[in-house]
């Protein structure tokens, strides 16, 4: 779907209010300094997690980013998509020995996580940091645009200086219409996106993932199975963000229970 069907989409929806409208990719590519060519959405780190996970030796993964990634409350003791990384990597892939951290904390933005950045991330050494913030940075523009494009890329550079592979996602889709303070919030994911290209960095789109489903079913799905609230992911919607990690790294594998396989689809 070109994205003026999804903008008309958006407005006719009872779920969401209307988008700003966004510059197309192209305008937004000619916008950009002159830099280098990327390789399109990470690739050079995908095949580089690749090889790490074709080794034996134990990886330390992080996640770090707000309460979607925390998965307080609104997971109601299921579990968060970390937690079913977790289980995919450590029990389905067979690599016992490596270590899953989460140090995602409600309500933090990307200055929060900068100010805390060796507790969050520095002292675990990681291999890959996985990062999903902007939800509370957009919030009433706590953190505003210009700003948070700084710290992503900032934040990229500590990563990197780390020896680790960052990972970007954008936020889940939210019920705009229902926390009016967030409107802007798919301005934020237009800035992950755009770092994530500049960076060569792997991004897990959620956003966009989220919103070409709410398109197909009005928002049934999204608004009523993936989101507990008008924020947050329920259990369905944690699983639904692993299971577009899985992908994006070429490690989705359809009979997997994580994946949403015969033995998960049977419970549900």
């Amino acid at each position: 779907m070109n994205k003026l069907s999804r903008r008309r989409f958006v407005e006719k929806s009872i779920f969401l209010l209307p988008l700003p409208a966004i510059l197309s990719f192209t305008n937004k590519l000619s916008s950009l300094e002159a830099s280098p060519v990327f390789l399109p959405s990470g690739e050079s780190d995908k095949e580089r997690i690749a090889a790490l996970l074709k080794d034996k030796a134990p990886l330390i993964w992080t996640f770090t980013g707000d309460s979607i990634t925390h998965g307080a409350k609104h997971t109601h003791g299921y579990r968060s998509y970390p937690e079913v990384f977790g289980e995919r990597i450590r029990w389905e892939l067979g690599r016992v020995r490596d270590v899953i951290i989460n140090t995602g904390i409600s309500g933090n933005t990307t200055e929060t996580i900068l100010q805390d950045f060796d507790w969050r991330v520095k002292q675990f050494n990681p291999k890959v940091v996985s990062l999903m913030i902007g939800t509370n940075d957009c919030s009433n523009e706590k953190v505003s645009i210009e700003t948070y494009e700084e710290n992503l890329h900032l934040l990229v550079k500590k990563i990197r200086a780390l020896g680790a592979i960052p990972i970007l996602h954008t936020p889940n889709l939210i019920i705009k219409a229902l926390d009016m303070s967030r409107a802007s919030l798919v301005n934020y994911v237009e800035v992950i996106k755009k770092v994530a290209f500049e960076e060569n960095i792997i991004l897990v789109d959620n956003y966009g993932h989220w919103l070409e489903t709410a398109e197909k079913d009005d928002g049934l799905n999204v608004n009523k199975e993936w989101l507990n609230d008008p924020l947050h992911p329920g259990g369905e919607g944690h699983s639904e963000i692993a299971r577009l990690m899985f992908k994006e790294l070429s490690i989705f594998d359809p009979e997997a229970s994580t994946c949403g396989g015969p033995y998960y689809e049977g419970k549900h």
